[in-house]
């Protein structure tokens, strides 16, 4: 049974916004004022996850709805194994990625992305979600020239245009929208600020 004493903090967004940076840095702001971080992300190293890993290089390998399966039962594990002892312990969990890169990568239509949602529904509901925003085509960019590497097939700007549509499209309360484009420590002071507030909000008193 779950008991939400901590604070699940969910880091979401197109590809090349910067999410593990960041996600990391906080971590470390959040661990030198004493709070107890699990650092997490999805897709897992699990079974599940594994398989998933594998789609980054050729997509075709199964159809959108079997990708679909693969990431629910991926979180499944995640939420049984990881996400919810945590917060019974009552730790801050970070996750770097969580069912809303689930909704804007897999859902094609509104309906899909309510569908998406529902299937989700055993999944703790964040207690925060940090969305970064950039123009996928600045992230591509980033992707090619910052990291060097070559894009797979979830970053193609076709798809990211698609998948940051439908990250534009959620309304949902726990969302703070964060620009991406500037600087790190410009982006990292403002995510402080917005998580500082939630812990407020919520009466989240990290342990001395």
């Amino acid at each position: 049974m779950l008991v939400n004493k901590g604070f699940l903090i969910a880091f979401e967004g197109i590809d090349g916004t910067g999410k593990s940076t960041q996600l990391q840095l906080l971590a470390d702001f959040l661990t030198a004022r004493g709070c107890e971080v699990m650092v997490t992300r999805e897709p897992t190293d699990g079974v599940y996850g594994q398989r998933i890993r594998k789609l980054y290089t050729d997509r075709s390998r199964c159809t959108p709805e079997e990708e679909l399966e693969l990431f629910i039962l991926d979180r499944k594990e995640h939420v049984k194994n990881v996400i919810i002892p945590q917060l019974n312990e009552g730790n801050v969990v970070i996750t770097d990625r969580y069912y809303y890169s689930t909704a804007a990568y897999q859902g094609v239509t509104e309906k899909d992305i309510q569908e998406i949602f529902k299937k989700n529904s055993f999944a703790p509901t964040p207690d925060l979600v940090v969305l970064l925003t950039m123009a996928p085509e600045v992230s591509i960019a980033r992707i090619q020239e910052g990291r060097g590497e070559d894009l797979n097939d979830f970053e193609q700007l076709d798809q990211l245009r698609f998948v940051a549509a439908n990250f534009a499209s959620f309304t949902e309360s726990c969302i703070q929208r964060v620009s991406a484009s500037r600087e790190i420590l410009q982006v990292q002071a403002e995510i402080r600020r917005i998580v500082m507030e939630a812990f407020i909000n919520k009466e989240y008193l990290c342990s001395e």
